[in-house]
């Protein structure tokens, strides 16, 4: 294999393989003499791919983990897999991993194969998730459009629909996509509005970046702040709840939520948190009892009654003969 390109490509795609590799057997492979393997193996490391060599006649080579993680090698197979699972959780709001995990898609569907993309999305049409229930479902397609236009930034034209029916078409300049527990909101610069405005992503359709560059404005304040004061504008109701642990054994959906008291809740051994939700009062209630951990619902009555009957159901199940 006389293309260097080629040949480095081939050998890290071995060298990718959790083994170690004899130097003679990479020569072998690649129909090159081991001279010119131990050049190839200086290369890859000036790139910045970890490459250790073992002592000994053979001189083994073996790719490990480094300081930060240069580009990888995937084959079709693999880069069908990554994909539908990365479009299988970016569909739902998944605590800890959706934001990283909608980037990662986006770049991904980038630079697949036209072949692979419609493998992709044949294997997804043909599929269904049992999903947690938590929270409406955002076609995957939507949100990497949107991830992309961000990234661009890219003006952004796609329908919505209020939470009243109506139905509009919006131009937009993306700003952040912000996974709030349940739910998806794209923060963005109404340009017919002439205003900042948060859409909910579950009711946006037919998303089409535009190819219109722009320059980004500056958001009044932090992403994550803009959509929570949006949403308590709406129908939503205000939540206190204790818990008897610390506020790091708390999920990631209510340390972020939260609101402490100034003077540290009830103290060492519990956590009280305030924040507004949306939620059904039945499905709220049900989500705190999956965190595992013991508490007292304070606020307001509506929530406790929801905890008395779904605990009442409890009971009555586990007594059932």
């Amino acid at each position: 294999m006389t293309d260097t390109p080629a040949r480095l490509l081939s050998l890290l795609s071995l060298l990718q393989t959790p083994r170690e590799w004899p130097g003679s057997e990479l020569a072998e492979r690649l129909r090159v003499s081991p001279r010119t393997i131990r050049r190839d193996i200086e290369r890859l490391r000036e790139l910045g791919y970890p490459v250790e060599a073992t002592l000994g006649a053979e001189g083994g080579y073996r790719l490990v983990a480094g300081a930060a993680m240069p580009p990888l090698l995937l084959d079709d197979e693999e880069a069908v897999a990554i994909a539908v699972g990365l479009r299988a959780g970016a569909g739902h709001a998944i605590e800890g991993v959706e934001e990283a995990s909608v980037r990662a898609l986006a770049k991904l569907e980038q630079v697949l194969p036209s072949r692979l993309r419609r493998r992709v999305g044949a294997l997804q049409s043909a599929t269904v998730a049992l999903t947690r229930g938590d929270g409406p479902t955002v076609a995957p397609g939507t949100l990497t459009t949107i991830a992309s236009a961000v990234a661009g930034p890219e003006r952004l034209r796609f329908a919505y629909e209020a939470g009243d029916g109506a139905r509009t078409r919006r131009l937009v300049e993306p700003y952040r996509l912000v996974s709030a527990g349940s739910r998806w909101y794209l923060v963005a610069y109404d340009l017919e509005r002439e205003d900042w405005r948060t859409f909910r992503v579950d009711r946006v359709g037919e998303a089409l970046a535009t190819g219109a560059r722009f320059a980004p404005r500056e958001l009044p304040m932090d992403p994550q702040e803009f959509v929570r004061r949006g949403l308590r504008g709406r129908q939503t109701y205000a939540v206190e709840v204790t818990f008897a642990a610390g506020a790091a054994e708390l999920p990631q959906w209510l340390r972020e939520a939260a609101v402490p008291e100034a003077d540290g809740g009830v103290g060492r051994t519990g956590t009280r948190v305030r924040f507004d939700s949306g939620d059904a009062p039945e499905w709220l209630v049900a989500r705190l009892a999956l965190t595992g951990l013991a508490f007292t619902v304070r606020e307001p009555a509506v929530l406790r009654d929801a905890a008395g009957a779904l605990g009442a159901r409890l009971t009555s199940a586990a007594s059932a003969r």
